[in-house]
């Protein structure tokens, strides 16, 4: 699903068959709920801003979170937490075109 070498890979707010995944502020619900994973931890405070390793953009006119790699280096199991939310919702994974 996502290459070991990559250093960030893309959850893009498309299903596998083409659908707009809904609802439409799914991208910063995700990154909200990943916003104490950062590095040095949480601190009070930290629910205000987004983790720098997931981040939720658009690419044209869709959704999508960039999540690093260095998630998983810190906590595994948010890392699973973020894997298996795009295979719950047969989201689309990808690394962004500047790394394949």
């Amino acid at each position: 699903m996502v290459s070991n070498s990559a250093k960030e890979f893309v959850i893009l707010g498309v299903t596998q068959d083409g659908r707009t995944f809904r609802p439409s502020d799914w991208a910063e619900r995700l990154a909200g709920v990943m916003s104490q994973f950062r590095p040095g931890g949480a601190i009070p405070g930290s629910h205000l801003s987004y983790s720098p390793w997931c981040i939720p953009t658009t690419m044209g006119r869709d959704k999508c979170v960039v999540v690093q790699h260095e998630l998983r280096d810190h906590d595994v199991m948010a890392w699973d937490f973020v894997m298996n939310f795009a295979k719950d919702n047969n989201l689309q994974v990808s690394a962004p075109k500047d790394q394949k």
